[in-house]
């Protein structure tokens, strides 16, 4: 199926040509599109400590950072030009960019973050930068000027807080209007300065890193792998220097570490767990008064369930992976599970086991899904 949010490419061409490979611009990839958010709906959002907000200002060739929430008389006497603000995670409070991050599902759900929104008066930007992870880039109202470059040069500025690269060198120049989007890479180094008040949407995507992914599946095997036994060592000799380690120790422990074997299904086992894990931020709001299981049941059959859009669900095979917890899948479940981890609603004709009624109930009362299909 071919899609015009890719520019008439099918999702699985667009994977083979451009995703980690090249970028892509695609003129009015979402028609009539002009953003999601008004500038003082966006400036409430700046303003509460359960939401992620940055102000960067640039003032006589020098950058600014400030960490929100911001109070509105803060940003509402900003100058004129040459500052941008900042709010991520616009997917968890914005049912509308929730719907905006689903649209990119052709890329697993294990693999997307959230949507960025930025608000620029004119001049604003962030510098030339470059992120570790793919990076959709939709315009929303007014014009930004993005350039784009693949240079090797990563240096940055010692003197600016935030990473911006110290020689930068475009190769490529665009002006997005409201609807086109541009797709970036990794790596590639990029620039966009908003000729006009404008807003952007970014769509970001998980990459963690090698040294984070092992440092977190090693603090994992404790509880995910046995690890018997106690250090040993009936044969010592008095040593010569107290201080020293000596060779026999560092054998005992070699041998012991060397004990320690883990499985694919453990590795799989600790990704979904790791995967689905909501950021530290993240905190549920289970209803003031929940229904009874009986009560839930009546609605839940009537009016279905949706995911809450703070809510993680992956699955692999028979395991299924809610906001870090881990649970089996038995057959009779599966179907409805997948089809809820999928499309993040569940209608109430599929809603009839009483094991599934229990476990959705469970999450409700845990603030994880909410009755109806829409918020």
């Amino acid at each position: 199926m071919h899609q015009p949010l890719l520019g008439g490419l099918a999702p699985r061409d667009f994977l083979a040509r451009h995703w980690q490979k090249r970028p892509l611009l695609v003129r009015g990839a979402l028609p009539a599109f002009s953003g999601l958010v008004a500038p003082r709906e966006l400036f409430a959002l700046a303003g509460r400590d359960d939401v992620e907000s940055r102000l960067i200002v640039r003032s006589r060739g020098r950058w600014s950072l400030r960490h929100g929430p911001f109070a509105r008389r803060e940003l509402t006497t900003l100058p004129a030009r040459n500052w941008t603000l900042l709010v991520q995670g616009l997917n968890l409070v914005v049912p509308a960019a929730d719907r905006l991050l689903r649209r990119f599902a052709f890329v697993p759900y294990a693999r997307l973050d959230d949507v960025m929104v930025s608000y620029a008066a004119p001049g604003g930007g962030v510098g030339p930068h470059f992120d570790s992870y793919d990076v959709f880039l939709v315009q929303g109202s007014g014009r930004r000027r993005w350039r784009v470059s693949a240079q090797s040069d990563r240096s940055l500025d010692p003197r600016a807080p935030l990473k911006v690269l110290a020689r930068f060198r475009p190769q490529s120049e665009w002006i997005l209007e409201p609807g086109d989007m541009l797709y970036l890479p990794p790596g590639y180094a990029h620039d966009g300065m908003a000729l006009d008040a404008c807003t952007t949407y970014s769509i970001g995507f998980r990459a963690p890193a090698a040294r984070e992914l092992a440092a977190e599946f090693f603090g994992s095997l404790a509880d995910r792998v046995p690890i018997e036994g106690r250090y040993e060592d009936p044969d010592l000799r008095v040593p010569r220097h107290p201080a020293a380690i000596g060779e026999a120790m560092i054998d005992r422990v070699e041998a012991m570490l060397a004990a320690v074997h883990w499985t694919r299904r453990d590795v799989a086992g600790f990704l979904g767990e790791y995967l689905s894990e909501p950021k530290p931020s993240i905190v549920f709001d289970p209803p003031r008064r929940p229904l009874s299981a009986g009560m839930f049941a009546r609605a839940c059959r009537d009016r279905g369930v949706r995911l809450d859009a703070r809510t993680l669900m992956l699955f692999r095979r028979r395991s299924l992976f809610v906001n870090g917890e881990a649970h089996s899948m038995p057959a009779a479940l599966r179907p409805a599970l997948i089809e809820l981890a999928d499309a993040r609603v569940l209608s109430g004709v599929k809603v009839r086991n009483r094991s599934l009624i229990a476990l959705l109930h469970a999450w409700y009362v845990a603030g994880y899904l909410h009755l109806g299909s829409e918020p």
